[in-house]
């Protein structure tokens, strides 16, 4: 009765502790988690929200004072412009040109690079390089490369003469292709690199099995190539129209939008009401949100064409 008497206390002390234990580890949760949603209400939630406001207002941010609501205001100014709707069509080609290309040379090259061979894995890593380089350096690097006078470009074409050769980013009708020539060299790798994830997943006895019924290569590319890789190649499409059609960076340091307003993407047009010389605080964020409208219309496109994909 003495032993049985003892070890009633200790079967009942364990339950406290296990429930100590239990709450403490659910505060030290809570300790991490909360300050991640503080941080995330600060630095998204509260500027989405509050540029939303700022878009219905009439507002400078070095003017001072308080924002003036216009109501619609700013989106009609936005949408009854020819200016805008010009940066909009600009937009729009370089980022269908260039995702064309890059779609198709980077399908290209993984199909190229889908069976290893002496050297693969270098020559895969050289080509990524590009896509690892920030878009600032890669634009002055390009310069360099356009440059007449000291380029490499125009003598590897045959222009030997400066004073004849092309204007890459000084001649209106040349200065967008420099753009789209620079982003696809620099994306491509990343279209090759999702291609080649899907090509590595394609089981062989698919390939096996038509070989037996003698397929030729062509039907063995329509048949079970492209529908395997088809997810993958969507995926990729639609981060790159996304970057495409929001691109700022490679536009500023390649061109700055020049010559004129040629390449003048929406992104670009943005940049310049809200900071460069006109401060319209109102109208650039009215712009903002026309822009994040575009881009979800065209990845709910992407979206439903991937699900039709993987339903196929």
């Amino acid at each position: 009765m003495s032993q049985i008497s003892r070890a009633q206390p200790s079967s009942h002390s364990t339950v406290p502790t296990s429930r100590r234990r239990q709450l403490s580890d659910a505060r030290i949760v809570q300790l991490f988690i909360l300050p991640t949603i503080i941080l995330l209400i600060v630095m998204n939630i509260f500027p989405l929200i509050y540029s939303l406001y700022l878009s219905f207002t009439d507002y400078s941010v070095i003017a001072g004072g308080v924002p003036q609501w216009v109501g619609l205001q700013n989106y009609t100014n936005i949408l009854t412009d020819e200016r805008f709707w010009k940066n909009f069509a600009t937009t729009g080609q370089y980022a269908i040109i260039s995702v064309a290309l890059q779609t198709v040379i980077g399908f290209g090259l993984a199909l190229l690079l889908r069976h290893k061979f002496k050297g693969s894995g270098f020559i895969t890593t050289l080509i990524l390089v590009p896509m690892m380089l920030s878009p600032i350096v890669v634009a002055n690097f390009w310069k360099l490369i356009f440059n007449p006078a000291s380029g490499i470009l125009n003598p590897l074409l045959g222009f030997g003469n400066p004073n004849t050769s092309p204007q890459w980013l000084g001649d209106a009708g040349l200065a967008l292709w420099a753009v789209v020539i620079v982003d696809t060299w620099m994306w491509s790798p990343f279209v090759m690199l999702l291609c080649l994830a899907g090509l590595g997943a394609i089981p062989d006895y698919l390939y096996e099995a038509a070989a037996i019924d003698r397929a030729s290569s062509w039907f063995q590319f329509w048949r079970i190539t492209l529908p395997q890789v088809m997810p993958l190649l969507l995926i990729a499409v639609l981060f790159r129209s996304i970057e495409a059609f929001k691109q700022f960076d490679l536009v500023m340091g390649l061109t700055g939008g020049g010559p004129g307003d040629v390449t003048e993407t929406v992104s670009v047009r943005l940049y310049r009401l809200a900071f460069s010389g006109q401060y319209d605080t109102g109208t650039s964020s009215a712009l903002a949100y026309v822009v994040l409208v575009v881009i979800i219309a065209i990845s709910n496109l992407y979206i439903k064409a991937l699900n039709r994909a993987r339903g196929a």
